[in-house]
């Protein structure tokens, strides 16, 4: 599968360290709250905040590697809400069918309400789309500023300079 001339594999490779990084941050999460940590002390563990890091960082190392440009950016910020959005849905799904809350079912971390919810669920697969976006559109003007100040034209790889 080909997205804006680079296959699945290569996105993967370029961010495969920070993929992994969401995955454990993720897996740790929901692993400390079904473990019974307080999820006032498991919330420091945020996947939130991982986004935004990799949203500044990757929008200024796609603009200066040669890896590619605006279109490049926006798979790259979506991988990783898209990994971290399947544990969140996984724990409100386990949540639903165990009766029991969890850190991304709690009703603290759900609008006051009940988590427990399909319509959570499906809030959050709604997410995988509109986060990502969110984030492109503030990275897209980040890369902007960084092509201004280091005069950045690279080339995606392969399509020659």
């Amino acid at each position: 599968m080909r997205i804006f001339g680079k296959s699945l594999s290569d996105y993967v490779s370029y961010e495969k360290g920070f993929l992994i990084l969401v995955l454990v941050v993720g897996l740790a999460r929901l692993a400390l709250s079904l473990l019974g940590v307080p999820n006032s002390t498991a919330k420091f563990l945020s996947l939130t905040v991982l986004y935004l890091l990799g949203m500044l960082y990757y929008s200024v190392r796609v603009a200066t590697s040669g890896f590619g440009s605006y279109k490049q950016l926006l798979p790259v910020l979506a991988l990783p809400v898209i990994v971290g959005s399947c544990i969140v849905v996984a724990g409100i799904i386990l949540a639903i069918l165990t009766g029991k809350d969890n850190i991304f079912s709690a009703p603290e971390y759900s609008g006051g309400v009940d988590g427990k919810t399909w319509v959570h669920v499906g809030g959050h697969v709604l997410a995988m789309v509109i986060v990502p976006l969110v984030l492109w559109l503030v990275g897209s003007l980040i890369m902007l500023v960084t092509k201004k100040f280091t005069g950045s034209r690279a080339q995606p790889a392969g399509t020659g300079a």
